[in-house]
């Protein structure tokens, strides 16, 4: 439960947001998920005595994300494959978790043109958590979800924001 006392060290991170004012602390959240009522959600949670609790929470906070909230969630979102440009938080997580997407120039160019079909089929942008996975195993993914309807993708991506929100919070959990 948020706030419940714990014996371990709190990571800085943790400690930052859960001191921080309401707003800050949304702020702090919007390189992971820039949901409003995801970040919302959490912030007013707080205090979390351990990132366990912190992590456990936001898996589970603002579900059912609408597709106006998945839109603009993707709108920061760059596609697979490309490098975005930053030095701010979120743009630094994107170009870390997108570290293993290198491959052989076919690939590449196998991914880009996947990414324009996706987007003219579905009209957002191909979004998997690619940290992990090499540029063909995306590509593998990206061709199997150019099959799926509009409609199939909308919880698929959902997912897939929540599980790279996940991952993100992780990394500033342990920093």
């Amino acid at each position: 439960m948020p706030g419940s006392p714990s014996s371990s060290p709190v990571p800085d991170f943790l400690a930052a947001f859960n001191t921080a004012g309401y707003a800050e602390a949304e702020e702090m959240l919007r390189p992971c998920l820039d949901i409003p009522r995801w970040c919302n959600e959490i912030a007013a949670a707080r205090p979390f005595a351990t990132p366990g609790e912190l992590l456990s929470f936001a898996e589970l906070a603002a579900p059912d994300f609408t597709e106006a909230e998945i839109d603009a969630a993707l709108a920061r979102h760059p596609r697979i494959g490309e490098r975005p440009a930053g030095s701010d938080t979120e743009a630094t997580f994107s170009r870390s978790e997108q570290g293993s997407v290198t491959g052989l120039d076919d690939v590449q160019e196998q991914l880009a043109a996947g990414n324009r079909a996706y987007e003219e089929k579905h009209g957002r942008v191909f979004l998997i958590r690619a940290a992990g996975r090499s540029a063909e195993e995306i590509l593998t993914v990206l061709q199997e979800r150019l099959q799926h309807t509009p409609v199939e993708e909308v919880p698929l991506i959902a997912a897939q924001l929540r599980d790279i929100a996940i991952l993100r919070l992780e990394g500033l959990l342990t920093s």
